[in-house]
């Protein structure tokens, strides 16, 4: 019988230190917090669930409308202000106006249906809507009475080339208006880095 031997000391077994009390409290309230974090984003992903409504439409002006009692804004578009004027042909005129009038034609009294997740700071619905089958926050930027505001670029520029609405004159970007007078709404572009940030919003909210 052979035997094998290990020149190598054995090595002794030490046993690890007990944490102190402060380092586990201080594990059970990272584990509260990662909990709390958990149930809260669960609670909150309602928020950023598609939402539909639909009915009659009462235009607010050229890209807010209301049905019911939920107020929208179409989501990347940006009509000019209700009380906004332009100029064509050196002449003043209510663009604003002409912009409202504009999706009232379109609706033409047709049931109108709205879809959206997100809701700006005011907390209007951003919403893609439709009526009688037609997409009416493409059809304004193509009627030239709304320019893209996140989205539609390509609409726009067909617009702009075809002189139409707004596009046959001179007018103030309706962001840049809002800006230059203090009553009325300032809005964010709706682009992809705001969807990102209002998903965000939507759901760490507490209130």
């Amino acid at each position: 019988m052979s035997r094998s031997w290990s020149w190598r000391p054995r090595q002794r077994y030490v046993p690890p230190r007990p944490r102190s009390l402060w380092r586990r409290l201080g594990d059970y309230a990272l584990a509260v917090i990662v909990l709390g974090l958990l149930i809260l984003l669960a609670a909150r992903l309602d928020r950023i669930e598609t939402r539909k409504t639909e009915g009659a439409a009462v235009v607010n002006d050229g890209d807010t409308i209301t049905l019911g009692t939920e107020r929208i804004r179409m989501r990347g578009i940006d009509a000019p202000e209700y009380s906004q004027i332009c100029r064509k042909d050196g002449i003043d005129y209510a663009c604003g106006k002409l912009a409202r009038q504009s999706l009232v034609r379109l609706i033409s009294g047709k049931p109108v249906s709205c879809t959206g997740w997100q809701r700006d700071r005011y907390g209007r619905l951003l919403g893609d809507c439709k009526a009688g089958g037609k997409d009416l926050n493409r059809a304004q930027v193509e009627a030239g009475w709304a320019v893209a505001y996140g989205d539609f670029e390509t609409d726009e520029a067909a617009a702009r080339s075809g002189k139409a609405g707004i596009w046959a004159g001179t007018f103030d970007e309706p962001h840049d208006w809002r800006e230059s007078h203090d009553h009325e709404v300032v809005e964010r572009k709706h682009g992809s880095l705001a969807s990102i940030g209002d998903a965000l919003r939507e759901i760490f909210r507490f209130w």
